[in-house]
């Protein structure tokens, strides 16, 4: 995530890119010192905008634009700033806790900010969360996905009180967490018939904690787990010996579950199957990996031997209805192409800060936090949801989808949350 104080040092410093957009011509660095117009509101948004997330997180912002276009950047009688910034870095390919930081800073230090979209990652997140919530800003995160950033008793030890030094809530999302997407992944698996599976992680926050998930719900509904649940180091060029050691156990499992992301080498895990002899068994892998990133670091031959399924919160765009299908339709007219899957997701994250700043009626943090929490029955572009307590969205829609060579995408199979699986 960025912020936007201290911004014109960090971007001389670290070559931080300072990208504004809005509907009322903004001044370059001078964008990073508060206005003094009571009548403008900065939103500025924290995602890796370098590396091989771009291509997802352009449909994001892609996303979050829109809904402020449609409004002519506006809300109320306030007009709308928004700073589209960066916490990845060239040289890791991916987001860093430095980044994050200095993001988070700055968007506490400039008194415009009143709403922050972000970040995409449930590590990153980690970084941000205490830094805002002693500041009483608003988060929305299209994309963080680890039930211990908001779910008391289910994460690890502390969270999510570490993130809220304050002891209230500031962090929503509009993505449900992987408390779903883990067990319902792991009873996908079942209803293909999947009767062993080896679990493997990237020793990061979201992918270790979903891998944990999945792991936990398979011995429960009766998938033999073999060996112990196993973090890989995502340093290394590939995993040839790890598939070695795998093809030579007891027995092949079904399926490999990867609990991971694009950035931390998921396309190395599905080559190193099929070169390892291993493309008889499926590949698992979750929402981390619903890019198209992942299918190109992979590459398609790979997939026509390698069944690859991925898990999804929510559904992809081909999917969606309602407004959701709207929102796919007016992407695709303007961009000249279809969105990838969590586009929606910065659409309805920007079109919630809209909605609590319009409700609020006041430049106020306290104020326009405190109406987003109150939002219920919200008719956006994902269905009809609400915010629960924790900051929590109670839409529960999961899907998986398999990886279709032939077109370099993703095929839709089904929605998880409703597989007749106990």
């Amino acid at each position: 995530m960025r912020r936007r104080h201290v911004f014109a040092a960090i971007a001389v410093g670290l070559g931080l890119p300072a990208v504004c957009f809005s509907g009322f011509g903004c001044k370059g660095s001078d964008s990073a010192t508060p206005s003094g117009d009571a009548s403008t509101i900065k939103i500025v948004s924290s995602l890796p905008r370098t590396g091989s997330a771009k291509g997802q997180t352009d449909t994001i912002v892609n996303g979050i634009k829109m809904a402020l276009e449609e409004v002519e950047y506006k809300s109320g009688n306030f007009k709308i700033v928004y700073e589209d910034l960066d916490d990845a870095t060239a040289a890791e390919g991916k987001w860093t806790p430095e980044r994050e930081s200095a993001n988070a800073d700055q968007a506490v230090k400039d008194s415009d900010v009143m709403v922050y979209i972000g970040p995409y990652n449930s590590g990153a997140a980690k970084n941000s969360m205490p830094i805002t919530n002693k500041a009483g800003l608003l988060m929305i995160s299209p994309a963080v996905t680890w039930p211990g950033m908001t779910k008391p008793g289910k994460g690890d030890h502390g969270e999510p009180e570490m993130y809220r030094p304050t002891g209230k809530v500031n962090f929503t999302r509009v993505v449900p967490a992987d408390d779903l997407q883990g067990p319902l992944g792991a009873a996908w698996a079942k209803s293909m018939g999947v009767k062993t599976a080896t679990i493997l992680d990237d020793n990061e926050v979201y992918g270790k904690g979903i891998a944990t998930l999945f792991k936990e719900r398979c011995e429960e509904i009766g998938i033999e787990v073999l060996g112990k649940q196993e973090s890989i180091d995502i340093k290394q060029n590939d995993f040839k010996s790890l598939m070695t050691k795998i093809v030579t156990g007891a027995a092949k499992p079904d399926l490999i579950y990867f609990g991971g992301t694009s950035q931390t080498k998921a396309g190395q895990i599905a080559k190193d199957m099929v070169e390892a002899g291993l493309d008889g068994s499926k590949l698992m892998v979750p929402d981390g990996c619903c890019e198209l990133a992942f299918i190109q670091s992979a590459g398609n031959d790979v997939f026509k031997t390698l069944k690859c399924y991925v898990t999804f919160g929510g559904l992809p765009p081909d999917q969606v209805k309602g407004k959701g299908k709207e929102f796919v339709e007016k992407y695709k007219a303007k961009y000249g192409k279809s969105p990838e899957a969590y586009a929606v997701y910065g659409y309805e994250a920007g079109k919630v800060a809209l909605e609590a700043i319009k409700r609020s009626g006041k430049k106020d943090r306290a104020e326009i936090l405190k109406a987003c929490l109150s939002i219920k029955d919200y008719d956006g572009a994902l269905g009809k949801w609400s915010f629960d307590e924790n900051g929590d969205t109670t839409s529960r829609t999961m899907s998986g989808s398999i990886v279709n060579p032939a077109k370099g995408d993703f095929d839709f199979v089904a929605q998880l949350d409703i597989l007749p699986v106990k």
